[in-house]
């Protein structure tokens, strides 16, 4: 179940730091009923990067596979010999 405090709790920052790091998921902090912000333990934070850096990884793949598939592509030799050319 998602963790949510009042922003008032943040005021004793031993507390909130322990709420937050006792938590499976981000904190939501609110202000008169609404998300303010959201908190997470360093540790969350680099596994939501690493996510979004597999995610767009798997999506570059895909493109790149599907571009092989319809045969949008250049050889690596032929790649080569464009780049010797343009830097002639």
């Amino acid at each position: 179940m998602p963790t949510c405090v009042p922003i008032k709790a943040m005021k004793d920052t031993t507390r909130f730091v322990e709420v937050v790091n006792g938590a499976k998921e981000p904190v939501t902090v609110t202000r008169n009923g609404y998300d303010t912000l959201v908190v997470m333990t360093p540790e969350m934070y680099d596994g939501m990067r690493l996510d979004a850096a597999r995610h767009r990884l798997y999506e570059r793949l895909a493109t790149a596979e599907a571009q092989r598939a319809a045969g949008d592509y250049v050889d690596g030799e032929a790649f080569l010999e464009g780049l010797l050319d343009h830097a002639r």
